[in-house]
């Protein structure tokens, strides 16, 4: 299975407790994502990405400004 593109939505602002105010990500799950190996672990990551955005609030652009990012790289969002 083929790597999807990372969650960051590259504006990279770490606040809100360590979590950047773009994608939720903390800077030690940035490196954690460019190191899983593949498709699946990744997609893991992307859903309990997700979870986390929901459980912290304020991440209703995410998914949309991701989907953008996919279609701009030509790959298909592996989100539904």
């Amino acid at each position: 299975m083929a790597k999807v593109p990372s969650p960051c939505v590259d504006v990279c602002i770490f606040k809100r407790g360590g979590h950047c105010i773009g994608c939720a990500m903390t800077k030690k799950q940035k490196k954690d994502f460019k190191a899983l190996d593949g498709g699946k672990p990744q997609k893991r990551f992307l859903t309990d990405l997700l979870a986390e955005q929901r459980r912290l609030g304020g991440y209703d652009g995410w998914l949309a400004s991701y989907r953008r990012k996919c279609k701009k790289k030509g790959v298909a969002c592996p989100l539904p």
